[in-house]
């Protein structure tokens, strides 16, 4: 939602710290808050003010009217003010006293003023002086003297009119939505802010978070903040995707878990329809692809507060939904499942009986697992797809209608898309065709002229078979879909004729035209692709909401654009007015912000409207039908292609508005469209509560503007039965006034003649009796069905389904990063934190699938830590060094470095391992071993030092050596070493079992004795190179340390002196 309201203290501080005006400010303001546990005498040790000067007592929270409702205690002593609080008393106002609102609708700003203000201000609305500034525009002090501060004494009229214009500009300045003062006192000192109450645009954070900083938001008055609701708040803001929570009753027996803003609206609706509002515990939403994860997160949050309480009837959980566009239901309900799962004996001993209906993308394995967990758990979980009524799981959850024993199923995803027909022809392969060059079309509507001075008109034909577009934004799956629906509504061409993304170079992006590969060019820059496609006139603009605003004004400088589609959600209400009075000025039609589109079967769809093709196929969008829709939910609009599509002969066009609090264009807009194009025969509209749009549908039919049937229903009807305000899923849901109710504006239709059923749950009846009239008078002949070509189904989703398989290109068993969280090895990257596994038990996970004992794990560190370097002679550390000092990158420094590690340098780990592991295995005696070698000519790997000997011993060996003894099990392969090592260094002093040998022999005993693998499994890491490995990785720690260095240190190029060279060439030879 946008509009939230704030707590008086925060929008004072605001105020007095952001306000700029030439009037004297006082800023006497000093606040204590308490609660039902305030402990009184230390509150007034914290602020001792409170004990000697006058108080004011009121709920710090968004009420209208507060004084008039007896919500204001004045002028008491903090004795009074905890009386009060008992009491509820309240007593008169003091005098200079003024009142002022400011408010923002769809065409700008009103500002209200009464020169009498206090608890007995009276209904403002009627008697207030008003003004209204138009979008884009500025408020003088002229104008706020002329039109608001006719009854003002004269000396007061300069500070307030200065006050008045420094307040409107802080408003629009820090977003404010709504900004009530009352009073406001003026005296010879200056102005006093006495109550205030605010609304602020939350999508605006973004903008204002420099001046707003950490905004708490409180609940609306009258019910508690629950730590649950905080808890999915945080998980909503954290989310790209919609997470709602509100909790009504917590003992209520009835629990929802809704898919969409809209859906959970008309769920909540139907509940309180059929007798449940007093039993409903929640309302709350997800929607917008929440990943599985946060789908478990939001469902075990309410799974954790409905089995709490126990209820004598039992508990029911309604999992429902609208046909999703974009949202894979299985992967979602994955999240449930788990959570049910995890729930399961909460679940059963509070006897909960589930209700699930749901319809969208792989919808039908979401269903199949739902029903599956069902059987498994023994949880009673009945499962219903789209051939149900969307609300029909509510009258059955509450026993107004039977539970069918086996519902009947639509066909799967994969029977509308694989060919039936023995006589398909086999596409070519490897062809690709290009759609890059700019065709003029035949029948793009032409813009309409205007007369001079008057706003451009706007086209009643939005889109057409030849309707080509600009997609705003990389998203190819949702242009992919529509070049799908183009293919099987028979388009000679694909709708899409270019891409802007600004974050690439210019290219060319891949699709799919039915079975051919076809190249869509992609622009940097918005100008090279209108000057480059001009038979464009639709721009679908997937900007995020924090770049929506700056490309849709870019768009609207282009007279070729007629229709701009603003998918992004939550871009601030001032931005998207400012959008909407230039859309007006230029004759564009906005669709949305925070819509999925709009479609028109047989011709064009935004985006991802319709959903899969397996839905488009479903509700026969791929020809047009004689009925249009608007509505201002994106699933709710699906839902209604699912019913028209079922009880007449389906869709003429369907918009969804979007379900901001001002929508680019309107329901009358679209309505009106529709009154004007001969192929609609009759019109829906599913409104909702908020807005009083759908009273100028009224007054059109009244004046005879709008003769063709209209069903119309406006969800919402809810809300009069709540105790207290909910803030439903769409920014615009929510009631200022009565007629802005759901339930006044269904009358309203209905007394001007509109058809409106008596609920959602009939609004399908009422479409098929209004259509049946209009077959039956001749109206609507319906035409025979034509089955569309076939379309291959992608690959990736045709392995979703389950349909094809496909061995992988490679394997691993080591890390698995595809789930919430990463896994090495089995185990969470949580846990390996949690357990203090170190460095070591991760080398154990990834190197030898293991976790190795603790011991264990501090040798390899300590063999890591004792390799790591050796000096800048070695030549690993040389190279290094001279390739960092020829000015390489760190990369190539560190890889040279690493090159010339082998059995000369490095790389004796591994076959001092495997040199003494054959010897002692054979059960050769050291001195067999020895002599062994020498009479083959080979070397001892891991035996030599250049510096150390047996008089100067290598302390990394030792040290290793005491842990090892210490705590390794057995060392017998280490012990026979250490053997050799007396007979070698008999010899030659520095014949010592260097740390190359030591680390190999040691590590060998490691995965023999350690109790973690076998005989052969510690036997093949000793094979495939995973000792030389340790070497490898510990000395990469040095090498980069020498490469560091070399930079700090600015060493220039080197050059090897003349004087440590030999040169040796041959002698001169004469002919």
């Amino acid at each position: 939602m946008s509009a939230k309201a704030i707590s008086e203290q925060t929008g004072k501080e605001f105020l007095y710290k952001y306000i700029c005006t030439s009037a004297a400010v006082q800023n006497r303001f000093r606040y204590a808050s308490v609660t039902s546990e305030t402990d009184w005498d230390r509150l007034s040790q914290e602020h001792p003010w409170l004990l000697t000067e006058r108080l004011v007592v009121k709920p710090d929270q968004l009420i209208k009217r507060r004084g008039k409702l007896g919500l204001v205690g004045i002028n008491l002593d903090l004795q009074g003010v905890r009386e009060w609080l008992k009491a509820r008393l309240m007593r008169e106002t003091t005098d200079e006293e003024f009142y002022v609102c400011i408010y923002a609708t769809r065409e700008g700003d009103h500002v209200l003023f009464h020169h009498e203000g206090g608890v007995e201000v009276g209904d403002v609305d009627a008697k207030a002086q008003r003004l209204m500034v138009a979008v884009d525009e500025k408020l003088s002090e002229d104008q706020v003297t002329e039109h608001l501060l006719t009854h003002v004494p004269d000396e007061k009229k300069e500070v307030l009119a200065s006050f008045i214009v420094g307040l409107f500009n802080f408003y629009e300045d820090l977003y404010f939505t709504y900004l009530e003062i009352n009073p406001i006192v003026v005296t010879k000192d200056g102005v006093y802010v006495l109550d205030m109450a605010a609304k602020i645009d939350a999508t605006a954070d973004y903008i204002c978070k420099a001046k707003w900083g950490d905004v708490e938001f409180p609940p609306p008055f009258g019910r508690e903040a629950y730590p649950e609701e905080a808890y999915i708040a945080d998980l909503d803001a954290k989310s790209g995707a919609s997470l709602k929570l509100t909790l009504l009753n917590p003992n209520g027996r009835i629990w929802t878990m809704v898919a969409g803003g809209g859906a959970s609206v008309v769920y909540s609706d139907t509940i309180c329809d059929l007798g449940g509002v007093d039993e409903l515990a929640n309302y709350g939403e997800y929607s917008g692809a929440p990943s599985e994860q946060q789908t478990y997160d939001y469902a075990k949050t309410i799974l954790s507060l409905m089995t709490r309480e126990k209820h004598p009837q039992g508990k029911v959980l309604i999992i429902g939904g609208s046909i999703a566009n974009f949202t894979n239901v299985a992967a979602t309900f994955k999240g449930i499942v788990r959570a049910i799962k995890d729930y399961q004996g909460p679940l059963k001993e509070h006897e909960v009986t589930i209700f699930v209906r749901r319809g969208g993308p792989n919808y039908q394995e979401g269903l199949r697992v739902m029903g599956e967990v069902g059987k498994t758990t023994g949880i009673p979980i009945h499962v219903f797809g789209t051939e149900t009524h969307m609300t029909a799981i509510v009258g059955m959850a509450l026993g107004h209608r039977p539970i069918p024993n086996q519902p009947p199923m639509d066909a799967h995803t994969a029977n509308f898309l694989l060919n039936a027909s023995s006589s398909a022809m086999t596409p070519a392969t490897t062809r690709t065709a290009s759609f890059s060059e700019s065709r003029k079309s035949n029948d793009v509507t032409p813009a309409k002229k205007s007369k001079a001075g008057l706003p451009a008109a706007k086209a009643t034909t939005l889109f057409g078979k030849q309707t080509k577009t600009i997609v705003w934004g990389m998203q190819t799956r949702a242009v992919q879909g529509m070049l799908d629906f183009d293919y099987v509504c028979s388009r000679d061409e694909p709708s899409v004729a270019a891409m802007v993304y600004p974050f690439t170079g210019d290219h060319k992006q891949k699709f799919y035209w039915g079975h051919k590969e076809i190249l869509v060019p992609v622009y940097k820059n918005m100008a090279d692709a209108m000057k480059k496609h001009t038979e464009v006139d639709v721009l679908i603009s997937f900007a995020s909401l924090r770049s929506a605003f700056d490309s849709t004004m870019e768009a609207m400088q282009y007279p070729q654009i007629h229709t701009i589609a603003i998918i992004a959600e939550g871009i601030p209400e001032a931005q998207t007015r400012k959008i909407i009075k230039v859309a007006d000025e230029k004759g564009v039609t906005i669709i949305g912000p925070a819509t999925v589109g709009g479609i028109k079967p047989g011709c064009f769809k935004i985006g991802n409207t319709g959903g899969m093709l397996d839905n488009i196929l479903a509700s026969k969008l791929y020809r047009p039908g004689s009925v249009a829709y608007v509505s201002r939910s994106g699933g709710m609009s699906n839902e209604l292609n699912n019913i028209i599509s079922r009880t007449t002969d389906g869709v003429c066009e369907g918009v969804a508005i979007g379900g901001d609090r001002y929508p680019g264009s309107t329901f009358m807009d679209h309505v009106l469209r529709y009154q004007d194009t001969p192929g609609v025969k009759m019109i829906i509209v599913l409104g909702e509560i908020g807005g009083t749009e759908e009273y100028k549908i009224c007054q059109g039919i009244k004046e005879g503007r709008i003769t063709k049937p209209v069903v119309c229903w406006c969800i919402g009807t809810c809300a009069t039965m709540f105790t207290s305000e909910v803030q439903f899923g769409h920014a615009g849901a929510c009631a200022n006034q009565d007629s802005e109710t759901a339930v006044a504006k269904n009358q309203a239709l209905r007394d001007a003649g509109a058809y409106v059923p008596k609920s959602f749950d009939e609004l399908g009846d009422v479409i098929k009796t209004v259509y049946d009239e209009l077959v039956a008078n001749g109206t609507i002949i319906p035409a025979d069905e034509v089955p569309p070509p076939t379309v291959p189904m992608d690959y990736s989703w045709a392995r979703e389904l389950g349909l094809i398989r496909k061995p992988a290109s490679f394997m691993t068993s080591i890390c698995d990063e595809r789930g919430q969280e990463l896994i090495y090895a089995g185990m969470p990257i949580t846990e390996v934190f949690k357990e203090e596994m170190g460095l070591g038990g991760v080398l154990g996970l990834l190197w030898f699938q293991r976790r190795l004992p603790r011991y264990a794990c501090q040798f390899i560190e300590m063999c890591l830590m004792v390799t790591a370097d050796h000096g800048p002679a070695v030549s690993g550390a040389h190279n290094t060094i001279v390739c960092a000092r020829a000015g390489k990158d760190l990369i190539s420094s560190l890889t040279s470095g690493l090159l010339t590690i082998g059995d000369r340098f490095g790389g004796a780990l591994d076959a001092a391992a495997k040199q003494f592991s054959k010897a002692f295995d054979s059960g050769m005696l050291p001195m067999e071993f020895v002599n062994k070698m020498k009479k083959d000519g080979k070397l001892i790997m891991g035996i030599g030092h250049r510096v150390k000997s047996i008089n100067n011993p290598d302390m990394r060996v030792q040290i290793l050596k005491d842990f090892v003894k210490q705590h390794f099990p057995s060392t017998q392969l280490l012990d026979y070493a250490l053997d050799v090592e007396k007979i070698t260094t008999s010899k030659k002093p520095n014949l010592i079992l260097n740390v190359d040998g030591f680390i190999g022999v040691a590590f060998v005993d490691l995965l023999r004795t350690c109790g973690g693998f076998t005989r052969d499994e510690a036997d093949e890491f000793v094979e495939i190179g995973a000792l030389n490995g340790i070497f490898v990785l510990g000395r990469s720690m040095g090498f980069i340390g020498h490469y560091l260095d070399q930079k700090r240190l600015k060493q220039g190029l080197y050059r090897h002196p003349w004087d440590d060279i030999s040169y040796v060439l041959p002698e001169h030879m004469s002919m």
